[in-house]
């Protein structure tokens, strides 16, 4: 129960703005989980959960562990070896720099977008599968500021 409350928190916060832990509580709720404020808080602090700025000017709840993972050197290869992205349906597939795909992909896992369910790499071609047609879009949208932030 508590590791899939815990994939859960991580769901929310990487889906919504959530703020407090009595919206993370709300949210969790909505979802089906019966949780105290004690065990919201106790859950935030064995998730390493950190608030960081969101895009609106507010603080937010993020999980400080994969920031710290996918650094400057995922970033880079990111960066470095995307070529372009299209969707069809809810698999994105992503064309990167010949003989780079597999890092691109071991860049996306390692960053943990929620969206992305599992990638299948080539040689120059990534196919993720990712939740709902809808999350494709936030993705590419999210893809699209992190290769652009230079």
């Amino acid at each position: 129960m508590k590791v899939d409350r815990h994939s859960k928190i991580v769901e929310l916060i990487g889906k919504y703005q959530i703020e407090t832990q009595e919206e993370l509580a709300e949210h969790l709720k909505r979802s089906g989980y019966h949780v105290t404020q004690a065990t919201v808080s106790r859950d935030i602090r064995e998730l390493k959960l950190t608030k960081v700025q969101g895009e609106n000017g507010r603080q937010r709840y993020a999980v400080m562990q994969a920031q710290k993972d996918f650094g400057e050197k995922y970033l880079r290869i990111l960066r470095d070896c995307f070529v372009s992205m299209d969707m069809a349906q809810n698999i994105l597939v992503i064309k990167t720099v010949s003989g780079m795909a597999m890092a691109v992909a071991e860049a996306l896992d390692v960053i943990g977008f929620h969206e992305i369910v599992g990638c299948v790499a080539g040689d120059n071609t990534i196919m993720c599968a990712v939740r709902t047609v809808d999350d494709t879009i936030i993705l590419m949208d999210k893809l699209k500021k992190m290769i652009a932030d230079t």
